[in-house]
């Protein structure tokens, strides 16, 4: 039996609305392996970034059941999901999520003082020369270009060594030179310390480097293989 790092069983997710529920995803049945990388695809609005919070734990599901690393996420309390996160995924977002008023090497160790790592600034130094960005560890994002700070969002979300990393059109705000860049990191990255990578991506070029591609249209997934 092969080792399963994501399944989705049947899962639904209705949000509710001003007058009306919306059915953002209907039936979803998913598995993912551990060390695969599979491309989530789809036109805007069809459900992508939805199932990714949802195998992440930022999302609770209206119905089936979603497990994550063997987990099943709907039992844990939302202290528990984001111990779980912080020790087992990294996420990464099209908008850097970083901390304004932090510097790039403070944005990195955050993740890895939270889960009481010793060493926590020495480990984020490593991350950023491993992103080629040793020399701008003490600049504020603010000083830092779109590129760079997508990199500081994935040194961050690798530092952890997570098992499970999921990225949410990661280049979208990049042009194509540092969108590329970033994305040799990120396959680098998750070849290196053997992590599942779920991406949701517009890119066909970007989707085609993923072992799977599965298309996602009004909710429902067209092709899972």
């Amino acid at each position: 039996m092969h080792d399963i790092a994501v399944s989705l069983d049947n899962v639904g997710l209705t949000i509710a609305g001003k007058g009306r529920a919306t059915e953002v995803l209907k039936g979803v049945t998913l598995s993912v392996e551990r060390g695969e990388t599979v491309a989530l695809t789809g036109p805007s609005g069809s459900g992508k970034t939805s199932l990714l919070m949802l195998i992440g734990g930022l999302e609770r599901c209206s119905g089936g059941r979603v497990c994550t690393l063997g987990q099943d996420l709907a039992v844990l309390s939302e202290d528990a999901l984001a111990n779980f996160r912080l020790r087992n995924m990294g996420i990464i977002f099209q908008s850097f999520h970083l901390i304004p008023t932090m510097t790039a090497i403070s944005n990195v160790a955050v993740p890895l003082e939270l889960a009481g790592r010793r060493g926590a600034f020495d480990i984020a130094r490593a991350e950023l020369d491993a992103v080629g960005l040793a020399e701008r560890a003490n600049h504020y994002p603010s000083q830092l270009s779109g590129g760079e700070q997508q990199r500081v969002a994935i040194a961050r979300a690798s530092a952890m060594r997570p098992t499970l990393m999921l990225a949410d059109e990661p280049t979208g705000n990049l042009d194509s030179v540092s969108g590329e860049r970033v994305m040799d990191l990120l396959f680098a990255l998750t070849s290196k310390i053997a992590t599942t990578l779920i991406l949701v991506t517009h890119d066909a070029e970007l989707a085609a480097r993923c072992n799977r591609q599965i298309s996602i249209r009004d909710g429902r997934l067209l092709a899972a293989p």
